[in-house]
């Protein structure tokens, strides 16, 4: 049962205030990246998630056959999965016409057989330290599925509740701050909140991506899927730039 390739450190990134920061940038870059790919370039939604997975497979490939922990291969993979997310949750409403809510039970359902497997194999959930290779992949299978669950959940708020995506954003927020609150009162078990921040910081950062793209009569700031990417992409790499000074300084790198 254990005989999967063993590494000798972790190669999930440390959980930290700027993990999370770079969780939710990464996946508003994947929201504005998937948009782009899809509605900007026209491509749709099946062409758009047979590029994005296309992807996703490379990179998943060069970041599990790693032996070390490379900050910015796992932040590319994060990016690619939302990425993924967005083209899987969007095809499942509008070309499979299933609906957010019905898009969203079966992601749900993924999602909890995916961590069924892995409690099942190893016993435990835990994501520090991931340092053998059948627990990394389950780990990113686990990571497709919240982070779609995540965008179809976001879109879920906007287009069928009728939120902006100020309140939209809002009401993710106030989740994670529940989430904080629990974690610090030790009230839940914190693999569980883990998951559950998972999940609920990819409609945070998909609906502050909306909020950078769509058109001003439609509470954004019309910025466009490009410029929005551009700016994505300079703010994860300045985050990125700080915890790895961190980590050195740390003298963890």
């Amino acid at each position: 049962m254990q005989s999967s390739t063993t590494h000798t450190i972790n190669k999930i990134a440390e959980i930290t205030i700027f993990f999370w920061i770079m969780k939710i940038l990464a996946t508003t870059l994947g929201e504005t990246t998937g948009d782009f790919i899809a509605q900007t370039l026209n491509l749709g939604y099946v062409i758009g998630l047979a590029i994005t997975m296309t992807l996703l497979i490379v990179i998943l490939y060069f970041q599990i056959k790693a032996k070390n922990f490379h900050s910015p291969l796992f932040w590319a993979a994060i990016v690619a999965t939302t990425t993924a997310g967005t083209e899987i949750s969007d095809m499942m409403d509008r070309t499979l016409g299933l609906g957010y809510v019905w898009g969203s039970v079966i992601l749900t359902i993924g999602l909890f057989v995916t961590l069924f497997v892995w409690w099942k194999r190893d016993g435990n959930l835990n994501v520090d330290p991931i340092t053998r290779r059948d627990a990394e992949i389950t780990f990113w299978v686990a990571v497709v599925f919240s982070n779609s669950l995540g965008t179809a959940f976001g879109d879920f708020l906007v287009d069928v509740i009728g939120l902006s995506y100020i309140y939209g954003a809002m009401v993710t927020m106030g989740v994670i701050a529940l989430v904080l609150l629990l974690h610090y009162t030790k009230a839940m078990n914190d693999i569980a909140l883990f998951w559950i921040a998972f999940v609920f910081t990819r409609p945070f950062g998909a609906t502050f991506g909306d909020f950078l793209t769509k058109p001003l009569d439609h509470g954004g700031l019309d910025l466009g899927t490009y410029n929005a990417s551009l700016i994505s992409v300079v703010l994860l790499a300045i985050v990125m730039w700080f915890s790895l000074r961190k980590r050195r300084e740390m003298g963890i790198e």
